[in-house]
């Protein structure tokens, strides 16, 4: 795997080059030494699936607070989606930024978001599936969320979004008096 930081401090993109021959390909998903430098003492916890049927469905944007906070990586195994990692960590350098990437099984690459980063993301084709790689279990008691649409964020979404979940449509706005979150 190949890392590459990304503008927002801690979240990076791996990416992976598959071994191909006549027969196919072999692409590592996962191999925590090589992934050891940005995992640290942390250890995968929980792994999820998702399915998204519509092109320009949106998911998120989500995260847990302490003592529940989570890394995730994030890989599209079919069609495309535009990811996105919202910096939310108190005293961050780049606190309230936001950074995309375009996920696909073409291109290899893996969202590496850490605790205090929302997630979120728009299927840009219809049935896109992503593997998430979380470092905690999921907490209900400690999950959080934020509009999508929050134009304090101004997040430039490829397409319009045609769909978005009851529970991700009640994220609130960030407050004007939002100082962070300390993961």
């Amino acid at each position: 795997m190949k890392f590459h930081p990304t503008p927002l401090t801690g979240v990076y993109l791996a990416e992976s080059v598959p071994i191909t021959d006549h027969r196919g390909a072999l692409t590592r998903l996962f191999c925590g030494n090589d992934l050891a430098s940005v995992l640290g003492s942390r250890r995968i916890i929980q792994i999820n699936y998702t399915q998204t049927r519509l092109a320009g469905a949106v998911r998120g944007l989500h995260l847990q607070h302490a003592p529940h906070a989570e890394m995730k990586m994030i890989r599209c195994l079919k069609g495309r989606v535009w990811d996105v990692a919202v910096d939310l960590r108190a005293d961050s350098a780049t606190f309230l930024r936001w950074h995309a990437e375009e996920l696909s099984p073409q291109n290899g690459k893996m969202m590496i978001i850490p605790e205090g980063v929302a997630h979120g993301f728009q299927a840009l084709e219809a049935d896109s599936e992503l593997l998430y790689l979380h470092t905690a279990a999921y907490a209900p008691e400690a999950e959080a969320g934020f509009s999508c649409s929050d134009g304090k964020l101004d997040i430039r979404w490829p397409l319009p979004i045609l769909d978005l979940s009851a529970r991700d449509a009640s994220h609130p706005l960030i407050p004007p008096d939002f100082s962070g979150v300390t993961p």
